[in-house]
């Protein structure tokens, strides 16, 4: 997407800010579907000159716009037009840290593992990569109010997001951090029940022969695989719901 394809211009006559009426004229720009969930956005060099506008103003509506969830910039790559909510309730793509936060109690994490691993075959299948290579995996275990929630055993490609290892994931989650830098187009799931490792079972704190809900989820953008994630839950104290809401028009 270049500055060329934007042609638009403010109205010198409108009462409104210029930085409004810049995120007015992006918006409008999303909402005709000349710019798709996913495109790149002129950068804000471009905007600046096309629109004839200070620097100072474009950023202020550029950054209005991703508080908004408009738009979702990537370092290093650019602006993008954020992908709309793929599923509701049950298969929507939340953050475990402000679904806790949002029920009045405190989410902490723990980092069990982060780093660069070989790739199994199971999961090499699942990125559409090659077994053996290098991959990021993170396995990290969510607590709310100190008690065990969700394991995530999460294995990331290195080409979609080659900064992952770099974060803070006691800080931030990591899915919290793909959803704000990586955007997305569509995701797959899967969800079954199963009889934990040992590992699973002493970290999740589960009671003797207590078995797990697992979520499988693939996410996905237009280059590729982003991550594969699996999501382990004790039985006991997490379950699984949602609204479904048919489509009556």
């Amino acid at each position: 997407m270049t500055a060329e394809e934007l042609k638009i211009k403010t109205s010198t006559g409108s009462s409104e800010p210029l930085y409004k009426q810049i995120k007015q004229l992006i918006a409008s720009r999303i909402d005709s579907g000349q710019w798709k969930p996913g495109d790149r956005i002129p950068t804000e060099h471009q905007l600046v000159q096309e629109l004839n506008a200070s620097r100072m103003t474009v950023n202020r509506a550029l950054r209005e716009l991703t508080q908004e969830s408009v738009l979702v910039r990537r370092q290093g790559s650019g602006t993008y037009v954020s992908p709309p909510k793929l599923e509701t309730g049950l298969l929507e793509i939340r953050n475990i840290a402000e679904d806790i936060n949002a029920r009045g109690n405190q989410h902490t994490s723990r980092v069990l593992h982060l780093g660069e691993d070989e790739l199994p075959g199971d999961i090499a299948a699942l990125l559409e990569l090659s077994p053996g290579l290098a991959c990021f995996h993170s396995l990290c275990l969510h607590l709310e109010n100190e008690t065990p929630i969700q394991l995530e055993d999460r294995y990331v490609n290195p080409s979609l997001v080659p900064s992952f290892l770099e974060q803070d994931f006691t800080r931030q989650t990591t899915g919290g951090y793909l959803l704000a830098n990586i955007p997305y187009t569509h995701a797959d799931h899967r969800i079954s029940a199963a009889l934990p490792t040992v590992d699973q079972s002493n970290w999740l704190d589960l009671a003797d022969e207590e078995p797990v809900l697992v979520l499988e989820r693939r996410t996905y953008c237009p280059e590729g695989v982003i991550t594969i994630v699996r999501l382990y839950h004790p039985s006991s104290r997490f379950e699984f719901g949602g609204t479904f809401i048919p489509d009556r028009e």
